[in-house]
């Protein structure tokens, strides 16, 4: 089962959580032929001290990623919960206020809401962007920000705005 634990943690990012659910699914799969009760909870404690399985990497990769891709703090936030990352862990990872904006504007071009639509908005079509964005993670007043700017102009001054 060692091996198992080590080919699944070189091949994906994982936490300990996830190594651990692994583990317990594959053991219901394939049974286990031991005596007692299988060392799951050691495997995994070895594969974290070893580094194998680390918590803060995966987090921190995880919310970078999801920033670039246009995803909000309350998106990624979810997404780590469920990874079984650590409150403590979470809350570091929080974005700041400047990648928050950023993330938005990210989302905003990608999914051509707002200035970036090229299409005439009428306030239902704004409605329904801004409903998206919350969506994804993004805060009310964000998702207004950049769905009611008038021009890319305007929307990218929002996001310098935070460098002040």
């Amino acid at each position: 089962m060692a091996d198992l634990a080590l080919h699944y943690a070189g091949r994906y990012m994982t936490t300990a959580k996830k190594l651990e659910d692994y583990l317990r699914r594959k053991l219901r799969e394939r049974g286990w032929g031991g005596e007692g009760e299988p060392p799951v909870a050691e495997i995994v404690a070895k594969c974290v001290d070893q580094r194998f399985v680390d918590d803060e990497a995966y987090a921190s990769s995880k919310a970078d990623a999801l920033l670039r891709r246009g995803y909000g703090a309350r998106r990624i936030a979810q997404a780590l919960h469920h990874a079984g990352v650590s409150e403590t862990i979470r809350d570091e990872q929080a974005p700041g206020e400047q990648d928050r904006r950023m993330a938005a504007l990210a989302l905003a071009r990608r999914r051509r809401f707002g200035p970036f639509s090229r299409d005439a908005l009428d306030q239902a079509l704004r409605e329904k962007q801004v409903a998206a964005m919350m969506r994804a993670g993004h805060a009310p007043q964000h998702a207004r920000a950049l769905v009611e700017a008038r021009n890319e102009k305007e929307a990218e001054e929002w996001v310098a705005d935070c460098y002040d």
